[in-house]
């Protein structure tokens, strides 16, 4: 199907009397890879946490796959949903973060089906057959016994992957999924990611890894001060970019 998966306009998001994003506006289609690339504080990470509303959009319209996220239209004005109600609005949109979060009590197993199962009231049989599907989608499939401190960073962020992926989601998030990775380990994560992208899966990527934007990316935006700078194909921005802040972000990190 083709379409918009996420569009977001005129987004804005402040913390106290800061305002972190200033009128964001994108489109990422459904089936292509979109990296946010851009300096610390720049309203990335905000942004990318507004898609599946663990933060709450201030002001314009955020949506995904057609439902404005967070919000319903009655009678021509927006009225903020109930938790419930954005929570299971939530499950659209998994997310990996920087850190992988894998409940260290559980197994590698364990933590895949958890959500599935309590959340969704899926048979965990089923489920877990379905897991072991996805470990060896991330090359861990004889991990399934393992507990998260008997894995290396890598392995713990692919593990977080395929907890992601349990959801189904129709969207996956990265957060500087590799920033907190050895630099040995970083390619077995971008390889993963790499596999979903040729897949299908529509993601929106945080990252500094400007090799894999170039190579996966259907489209790079350049974030600074809260606002989109320059968006488009990796060849453009990446090596032909237009504006003069991008210019400068790019001869300090290439």
């Amino acid at each position: 199907m083709s379409g918009a998966m996420v569009e977001a306009l005129g987004v804005r998001k402040s913390f106290g009397s800061t305002e972190i994003l200033k009128g964001i506006d994108l489109t990422v289609e459904r089936g292509s890879v979109t990296s946010l690339i851009g300096p610390s504080g720049s309203g990335k990470t905000t942004f990318l946490r507004c898609i599946n509303h663990l933060e709450k959009v201030d002001a314009g319209r955020l949506s995904v796959d057609g439902q404005t996220v967070g919000y319903e239209e009655r009678g021509g004005r927006l009225h903020e949903m109930k938790e419930r109600q954005t929570a299971r609005q939530r499950l659209n949109a998994g997310m990996v973060f920087q850190r992988f979060n894998l409940f260290p009590h559980m197994t590698v197993l364990e933590n895949i089906v958890e959500a599935p199962t309590r959340v969704l009231r899926r048979p965990r049989d089923e489920v877990s057959a379905e897991a072991q599907v996805l470990l060896d989608r991330v090359g861990l499939g004889n991990r399934g016994h393992s507990y998260p401190q008997e894995l290396s960073g890598g392995q713990q962020q692919r593990i977080a992957i395929a907890r992601a992926l349990a959801m189904k989601p129709k969207l996956m998030l990265f957060d500087e999924p590799t920033s907190a990775l050895d630099p040995e380990l970083v390619g077995e994560v971008l390889d993963v990611m790499k596999s979903l992208a040729e897949a299908g899966m529509t993601m929106v990527v945080v990252t500094h890894e400007l090799g894999f934007a170039r190579q996966v990316c259907d489209q790079v935006v350049f974030m600074d001060g809260g606002v989109v700078v320059e968006s488009g194909a990796p060849a453009d921005v990446l090596d032909a970019p237009k504006e003069e802040r991008t210019q400068a972000f790019l001869s300090k990190v290439l």
